[in-house]
């Protein structure tokens, strides 16, 4: 099959790895970015173990686990009770089961030397406006050379899936990455709730590079109309609402002396019908977002770019690997922002009721079997099979 042009909008997670895997089977890729020099935005996350399956393909798993921190355990107490109200562990899928939390920066390396390794070029410095019969329309008005194919990586904000941006869930994050402290589980996501207002959570991300020192991902829930509030609020006081929530957090805080050091996460919820619109195909955050609590962003990208990849080679004729792309996709799409819509508001909402039937209903059906087995499945990425329904395109 003779190789094709294709232009990959965004040098994100998703187009990265799409860039790696097309470039790797012989594919021409050039991944276009509005950075002179492409680098990834926020603090960490968890690779589950379907997006570590995909790494492993693109040759980058060693890598990110040598990195990485193992994470066998999601864990958090209510407050001021001390009661247990999450607790998913990887271990009901198998003993050798778990996840792996990775600072951005790291992932965003391994995935960008893995692309450029398999030749795909780089073009920096291209903010990119909109699409068409397989160009790029940039910011000043130039476009680029026609390509067989377009990949929207761009995420939840492209101009190239909607006319019109998703509205912002109502609750965010202000997020840092701060050195390693004492006290906290090396091997699990650990949060603090009251109620499902406020959140503030310690997440291990391992090392930057091989020579830095270990890392944790602090984060603290924010409505978005609190934010203008947060940044005229005493900083002590900010801290000090924190400490009451979870006093074991006082070596974190303690590294964090501006409000600068802060970056404060957006989110949003919604699919588009088809991932194929527009004159362009949409990978990760571009077809499907949803907010952070079943930490499926990152495994979802991954996942669309081994879906592509293997849709396109086994098809030469891209619009019906496009449409084989689709359906490899949808359902396990589908089954996860189902779940994040309905997870969501038990532990970011201003609900009473249901923080109540979080802790007195829902968390004691939790340790029931089978339910600790099928929450692994669903926080691991497993619900609807998507590696076999990866495999099965180009089937029958």
């Amino acid at each position: 099959m003779p190789s094709r042009s294709i232009a990959v909008a965004g040098c994100g997670v998703a187009g990265l790895a799409c860039a790696a895997m097309l470039a790797g089977r012989g594919e021409r890729v050039v991944v276009f970015d509005r950075l002179e020099r492409p680098r990834p935005l926020g603090s960490g996350l968890i690779l589950q173990p379907v997006g570590l399956a995909v790494l492993d393909a693109i040759g980058a798993g060693a890598r990110v686990r040598s990195l990485g921190a193992p994470i066998r355990r999601l864990f958090g107490r209510v407050c001021p009770s001390n009661r247990v109200v999450l607790d998913v562990r990887y271990h009901n899928l198998g003993e050798s089961v778990e996840g792996v939390a990775v600072h951005r920066g790291a992932l965003f390396e391994a995935l960008y030397d893995a692309a450029v390794a398999a030749g795909a070029e780089i073009a920096a410095g291209h903010e990119i406006a909109s699409a068409g019969d397989g160009r790029l329309v940039f910011a000043v008005g130039k476009m680029s050379a026609k390509f067989d194919l377009v990949i929207d990586a761009l995420g939840v904000r492209s101009p190239l899936s909607r006319e019109t941006p998703l509205a912002p869930l109502p609750f965010g994050a202000l997020w840092a990455s701060l050195d390693w402290a004492g006290g906290f589980d090396e091997a699990a996501l650990e949060q603090r709730y009251e109620a499902a207002r406020k959140m503030v959570g310690v997440l291990p991300i391992g090392r930057l590079n091989a020579g830095a020192k270990k890392q944790a991902a602090f984060f603290w829930s924010l409505k978005h109309a609190d934010v203008a509030a947060w940044r005229m609020q005493d900083f002590d006081a900010w801290k000090a609402d924190v400490l009451k929530l979870w006093p074991e957090t006082a070596a974190l805080l303690e590294q964090i002396k501006a409000r600068e050091q802060l970056i404060f996460a957006t989110y949003a919820h919604g699919t588009l019908a088809s991932p194929l619109c527009r004159h362009v195909v949409h990978v990760g955050d571009s077809w499907h977002s949803a907010s952070p609590q079943l930490g499926q962003g990152a495994n979802m990208a991954l996942l669309d770019a081994l879906a592509l990849t293997r849709a396109l080679a086994v098809h030469g004729d891209i619009a019906v690997a496009l449409s084989a792309y689709a359906r490899a996709r949808l359902m396990h799409i589908r089954l996860y922002q189902l779940a994040s819509w309905m997870f969501t508001p038990a532990y970011q909402s201003d609900g009473q009721a249901i923080a109540w039937l979080r802790d007195w209903l829902l968390a004691p059906i939790s340790k029931v079997w089978p339910a600790p087995a099928i929450l692994a499945a669903l926080v691991a990425g497993n619900v609807g099979a998507p590696l076999a329904a990866i495999d099965a395109v180009g089937d029958g």
